[in-house]
């Protein structure tokens, strides 16, 4: 009888990936929570996401990667003592309402007082992207920690950035968010938006001109 593999392993990441997101989905539709990675992109994705929640939902290889890195290097950072996966939030008034800033912080060396994030990409970096020091920036805020590792780990190349911690309104943040400011905030974001075919602000590239 011949061994069939195509299951062995791709189900038990895809219960992990898909278990995770479907999980978060009742507090994705809670209009009091924001994230923190919702403060530093597209601000109209924020809404969308409120309306169509299930559109979330990916089990894309390129996610399975980074999935698969952080769960690696958090084991190997743990072993050294740090804290992994730390969730941190932080209650925000606007206009008599409360809102609930929430993340979820890649690492945490306590002894040290610095906070690493760790982002996975397909190519080399060579300077840190302004939305990943912005939200490593929020975290530094919210913790009251003074520094920030920014790691970024590529197929051709691992490389560390130094953050040091800025001052940030987050009442303006959220103000701005709940208000709809930014759509998009960059360009490329609408190139991997789920909410594409739905949105009004969608920014046609010139690889989708036929």
């Amino acid at each position: 009888m011949s061994f069939k593999s195509e299951f062995y392993v791709t189900r038990t990441i895809y219960e992990k990936i898909i278990g995770e997101q479907v999980n978060r989905l009742s507090e994705l539709q809670d209009p009091h929570v924001v994230y923190v990675t919702d403060l530093v992109l597209c601000t109209h994705k924020f809404h969308l996401k409120k309306a169509y929640p299930w559109l979330t939902l990916t089990f894309e290889p390129i996610v399975v990667l980074g999935t698969i890195a952080h769960l690696g290097i958090g084991q190997l950072l743990r072993e050294r003592g740090l804290e992994v996966e730390v969730d941190v939030s932080r209650e925000i008034t606007v206009n008599t309402t409360c809102y609930f800033v929430k993340g979820r912080i890649d690492a945490l060396d306590k002894s040290s007082g610095v906070v690493i994030e760790i982002k996975t990409t397909r190519s080399t970096i060579s300077s840190p992207q302004e939305h990943h020091v912005k939200q490593l920036n929020i975290y530094l805020n919210m913790l009251n920690y003074e520094k920030g590792v920014l790691v970024y780990i590529a197929p051709s190349k691992i490389v560390e950035f130094s953050v040091s911690r800025e001052p940030i309104d987050l009442e303006r943040e959220v103000r701005d968010l709940l208000e709809d400011k930014h759509h998009p905030r960059y360009s490329w974001e609408c190139s991997y938006c789920h909410f594409s075919k739905l949105c009004p602000y969608y920014i046609v590239q010139s690889r989708d001109i036929k």
